[in-house]
C-alpha cells in the first residue's frame, strides 16, 4: 500500500478529494499531507446544487492529530465553484469546519483535553497551541452547543451577578435550577442587560414555561423579571438574605469592638468568625470562648441572636406559619436598636411578599452560588480575561453543560 493511500483511509479522504503527497520532515518531527480536488464540479455549500468549478483558492493548511509523535497537517488549495444562485463560493473541505484552521478531529480532541485539565495553560502546552488558537476553539464549540440546544421547559431559574473585573465590573448569569447549568451570561447588571439576558438565553415557549426565579433584592433583577417573566414567581434567594444579615451583624461588631478597646477590653479581638459561621460550623477548639461571649450582653451577641432566629424563618412548614414566624421575628429586629440590624429589618418586610413565595416552590440560588465558585476557578486559571465575550465563551464552555463534540 502507498503511503498517500494509507493516509486516505486513516483520514477518511474519498474522491474527489485525494491524498497526492506525504512530506516526512524528521528534522522537525513534522508530517505534511498535500490533497488535491481532482473533480471538475462541486456542491454549492449554501443550496447544495452541483456546480461547475470555477478556480482554486490559495493553499490553506490544517492541523491535524500527531502521527506518532510527529505533528501532522493538512494542506490544500480548496475549489471554488460557480453557482448560479449564490455566485462564486468554497467548497467545504469535509474533514474541517468553515474558518478553522484544525481537523474535526483534533478540534474534538483539543475540547476533551480542555475540559479535563487542571488550567487552561497546561492544556494549551499539550495540544501545542496559542491563547489565541485555544480560544478560537472554544468559541467554535460553544457556537455549536448552543446551536444545538432543544427547546425544553426551564421551570426554575436563578440570576446571579458575579465580578467580571475591578472597579464594580459585573456580569449577569442566568441559571437552570434544575439541571445545574448556566443558561447564558450578559455583561452588566442593569435592568436592560437582564432584559437581554433572558431573550437571549430562552426562547418565547419556555419564557411562558417558567415557574419560579431565585434572585437577589437588586431592583434591576425585579423590575426585569416583572416585565418580561410575568408569570413568573420571584423567590428572593435564601442565600443571599443571610449575606445581609451577616452584613449587619459585623458592622454591629467593628463598632462595638472599636469601642470596647478605646477602654482597654479587647473580648471582641479576632472573633469575627464567631459571628458570621453557623453554629454547627464552629470548631470544638473555639466553641468554648463563643458560648461565653454569645452570653453576655454584648450589642454583636444580641445582634448574632436575631440573625440566628431568622434562620428558622426557612424551616417553617407552611407560609402561613412563616409568616407568624417573621411578624414575631420583624417585632424584635426593628425594636433592638441596632440600626444596621433595623436596616435589614425593613428592607425584609418591604420584600416580605417574595420572601414567602420560598414555601411555594422552595428554590434557592444555591446552584447558582456553586456556578458561580466554578467560574471563579474558570477565571483564575485563564489569569483573567481581557474582553467579556472570551468570558462569556469559558463560562459556557465550563458550566453550559453543552454538547460541543463534533
Amino acid at each position: 500500500m502507498q503511503i498517500e493511500d494509507h493516509y486516505g483511509q486513516i483520514l477518511g479522504i474519498n474522491s474527489p478529494w485525494d491524498i497526492s503527497e506525504v512530506n516526512l520532515d524528521i528534522a522537525n518531527s513534522r508530517v505534511d499531507i498535500i490533497i488535491e480536488y481532482t473533480d471538475h464540479q462541486g456542491d454549492c455549500p449554501k443550496c447544495g446544487a452541483i456546480c461547475p468549478k470555477h478556480d482554486d483558492r490559495n493553499q490553506r493548511t490544517w492541523r491535524h492529530l500527531d502521527t506518532m509523535q510527529f505533528s501532522t497537517f493538512l494542506h490544500c488549495e480548496q475549489p471554488r465553484i460557480r453557482c448560479s444562485e449564490d455566485g462564486v463560493q468554497t467548497v467545504m473541505a469535509p474533514w474541517a469546519e468553515k474558518h478553522s484552521r484544525f481537523t474535526l478531529l483534533f478540534e474534538d480532541f483539543a475540547i476533551c483535553v480542555l475540559q479535563a485539565a487542571g488550567n487552561v495553560k497546561d492544556a494549551a502546552e499539550l495540544l501545542k497551541l496559542n491563547w489565541h488558537q485555544i480560544n478560537a476553539i472554544k468559541a467554535r464549540a460553544v457556537e455549536r452547543g448552543l446551536k444545538r440546544r432543544v427547546d425544553e421547559p426551564v421551570p426554575y431559574l436563578g440570576i446571579d451577578e458575579k465580578q467580571f473585573r475591578s472597579g464594580h465590573r459585573y456580569i449577569t448569569s442566568l441559571v437552570d435550577l434544575q439541571q445545574g447549568r448556566v443558561l447564558d451570561v450578559e455583561e452588566e447588571r442593569t435592568e436592560k442587560a437582564c432584559k437581554t439576558l433572558i431573550n437571549k438565553a430562552l426562547t418565547s415557549k419556555q419564557r411562558s414555561e417558567v415557574q419560579a426565579i431565585a434572585m437577589d433584592m437588586w431592583k434591576a433583577f425585579s423590575n426585569a423579571v416583572t416585565k418580561y417573566l410575568p408569570e413568573a414567581a420571584i423567590v428572593h434567594d435564601r442565600f443571599h438574605v443571610s449575606q445581609y444579615l451577616n452584613k449587619a451583624v459585623d458592622q454591629v461588631r467593628k463598632s462595638e469592638h472599636k469601642e470596647l478597646l478605646g477602654n482597654g477590653d479587647n473580648r471582641l479581638s479576632k472573633s469575627k468568625y464567631f459571628w458570621l459561621t453557623n453554629p454547627e460550623n464552629v470548631t470544638d477548639k473555639i466553641s468554648d470562648k463563643f458560648e461565653h461571649l454569645k452570653k453576655t450582653e454584648l450589642k454583636v451577641a444580641r445582634a448574632w441572636s436575631i440573625k440566628e432566629l431568622f434562620r428558622s424563618f426557612w424551616e417553617q412548614c407552611s407560609k402561613e406559619e412563616a409568616l407568624l414566624h417573621f411578624n414575631s421575628w420583624y417585632s424584635w429586629a426593628i425594636r433592638c436598636r441596632l440600626k444596621p440590624v433595623k436596616k435589614v429589618a425593613v428592607m425584609l418586610k418591604k420584600h416580605l411578599a417574595n420572601l414567602l413565595t420560598y414555601f411555594d416552590h422552595r428554590i434557592s440560588n444555591g446552584v447558582a452560588e456553586g456556578l458561580n465558585s466554578k467560574i471563579q476557578g474558570v477565571k483564575a486559571n485563564a489569569r483573567g480575561f481581557r474582553s467579556f465575550v472570551g468570558f462569556r465563551n469559558s463560562i459556557l464552555f465550563y458550566c453550559g453543560k453543552l454538547d460541543m463534540a463534533i
